[in-house]
């Protein structure tokens, strides 16, 4: 079975995660040998990987990202092969006027070769530069939404997706956003199964819950809280198991806890109750979709002190029961196969 050939276009100036990121998930991606063709593997029930991942630059020259890493391209504009999936990165060098109209007048003429294309971040400025994204859905980083909808009025601009897909063209939120739309790329092409595992050996998560806004509930909470509640949420996450109660919590901040309380509401907008409920019901489903433990495990392993808690948190937040949550999730897997 021939691999998936997927580019990634490099410029002096580009974001070096927005490259490496995307590149790294679909790399990471391997397919059971019973999907392949038997006669082309070296070892008999050995996976293989799922993609393809080539680097295509201006020219054959090295080029260097934003961070001074330095990149030597497997390819040139000219000489690049033919592309199942374009990615195009972000990054200052993409808001230089002579790398955009190199890198947009490109695309515009691939583009009716290429299945679907992708741009991360700032890339966006590249790939909406060619007018293939004019009336579509898209999204990109937040600070540069505006700008994004300034420039290019022709575009229906979501600053707070974190990815957003409309035909054949995709568009991603900052840097890690582009891991989270390159494992939805996986799930489209092979499965939930496949993207899952990629998820685990990247140990990232394979769906995040929310947009821009609450990017990363934990990261959000320690940048508006510079006090003793800084590291408090991280902390949560890693340790939801243990006795997450307004006391237990209060006595980690050194605060009584009813201080506790009003300053963890007044920074994060709900309780602390309800912010644990949130993180270990997100945690919950993550687990049910890996169909590693039962309904049961799957309650204790988030903190959940019976079963019969778990079901109707569950089922109050999501309008599901965990049992059919899990029955849909694996009949989506299923049909994606």
């Amino acid at each position: 079975m021939k691999r998936t050939k997927i580019g990634v276009i490099g410029f002096d100036g580009v974001t070096a995660l927005d490259l490496i990121g995307p590149a790294e998930v679909f790399a990471t991606a391997m397919l059971d040998a019973d999907k392949l063709d038997a006669d082309k593997l070296e070892e008999a029930g050995a996976p293989r990987p799922a993609y393809e991942v080539v680097t295509v630059g201006l020219t054959r020259k090295p080029f260097t990202a934003e961070s001074g890493v330095t990149f030597k391209p497997r390819y040139s504009l000219e000489t690049c092969p033919d592309l199942d999936t374009l990615i195009v990165p972000g990054g200052c060098g993409l808001r230089n006027p002579r790398i955009n109209a190199r890198v947009s007048a490109w695309i515009r003429t691939r583009a009716p070769r290429i299945r679907r294309i992708a741009s991360v971040c700032t890339g966006i400025y590249g790939l909406a530069a060619t007018g293939l994204l004019d009336g579509r859905r898209v999204t990109t980083h937040w600070r540069f939404a505006r700008d994004v909808a300034e420039r290019f009025p022709a575009l229906e601009v979501n600053a707070d997706a974190l990815f957003v897909k409309d035909g054949s063209f995709y568009t991603s939120a900052g840097v890690t956003a582009g891991i989270d739309l390159a494992l939805s790329l996986v799930e489209e092409d092979h499965g939930s199964a496949v993207a899952l595992t990629v998820a685990r050996d990247m140990v990232v998560y394979l769906k995040r819950s929310g947009g821009q806004e609450q990017y990363s509930e934990p990261l959000q909470f320690q940048v508006e809280s510079t006090d003793k509640l800084a590291d408090l949420a991280s902390w949560i996450r890693g340790h939801l198991r243990q006795d997450l109660s307004v006391e237990a919590l209060a006595e980690r901040a050194c605060l009584c806890p009813r201080q506790f309380t009003r300053r963890f509401t007044s920074v994060f907008q709900r309780t602390p109750a309800a912010f644990v409920e949130d993180l270990r019901l997100s945690e919950a489903q993550r687990r049910l979709a890996a169909r590693g433990l039962t309904i049961e495990g799957v309650a204790a392993s988030v903190g959940f002190r019976s079963a019969d808690a778990f079901r109707r948190a569950f089922e109050r937040r999501f309008g599901v029961t965990p049992t059919n949550y899990r029955r849909q999730f694996a009949t989506r897997a299923k049909v994606r196969r």
